[in-house]
């Protein structure tokens, strides 16, 4: 059995889309960043740097944190998600890399200095905006002659999918990027990502 230790933001909910898509079992732990509980001693244990998500598996007897690992580790668990052969694998990784070293970053300040930032300095909010555009852009090309991100649906999909669907509302239009917007929209009819993003309930 899986323990998912979470909190619906973009990285929570990548974890949870990938337990729905490899149909692991697996227990839901809301850990509340509102009420700071990642910082309680108990979740420290868990994850020392104090974010989420996080799982525990009770066969392996194994803890794992930040949200890559997660998803590369029941990728290897399960046999899927993750293509076996060296250049498709290291394909997805470096794609996984991307969103987690740009999309989650960059958006994530973006949405820090946009929403509950404060005070206002444009000078941030201009700076993520224009760098979320540009990532934006840089999967939009990629997308140009593919369905997914890497030819076939991936862990690289899944952890970039929560981030762009909250695109909009950070003030950056999909209508600029139709392949983004074609592969979101596809992504959205996933019964296992429909189910993902509505962990914790």
């Amino acid at each position: 059995m899986i323990e998912l230790y979470t909190f619906s933001t973009p990285n929570g909910r990548k974890a949870s889309i990938m337990l729905e898509e490899v149909g692991l079992s697996y227990n839901v732990h809301k850990v509340d960043l509102t009420q700071g509980e990642q910082k309680k001693p108990e979740y420290l244990a868990i994850n020392p740097n104090g974010k989420i998500p996080a799982i525990v598996d009770q066969d392996a007897d194994l803890t794992i944190f930040e949200s890559g690992a997660i998803l590369m580790y029941l990728a290897e668990k399960t046999g899927k998600f993750l293509p076996a052969d060296t250049k498709s694998r290291y394909q997805v990784i470096e794609w996984l890399m991307f969103q987690m070293g740009g999309v989650g970053p960059m958006f994530g300040q973006l949405a820090h200095f946009k929403r509950f930032a404060q005070e206002n300095i444009p000078y941030a909010i201009e700076r993520y905006e224009k760098e979320a555009s540009r990532l934006c852009g840089v999967l939009d090309k990629q997308l140009s002659d593919r369905d997914y991100i890497c030819g076939e649906y991936s862990i690289a999909d899944m952890s970039t999918y929560p981030w762009i669907a909250i695109c909009e509302r950070l003030g950056v239009s999909m209508e600029e990027y139709p392949n983004l917007k074609r592969w979101l929209e596809t992504i959205q009819q996933r019964p296992a990502v429909q189910r993902g993003m509505e962990v914790p309930s």
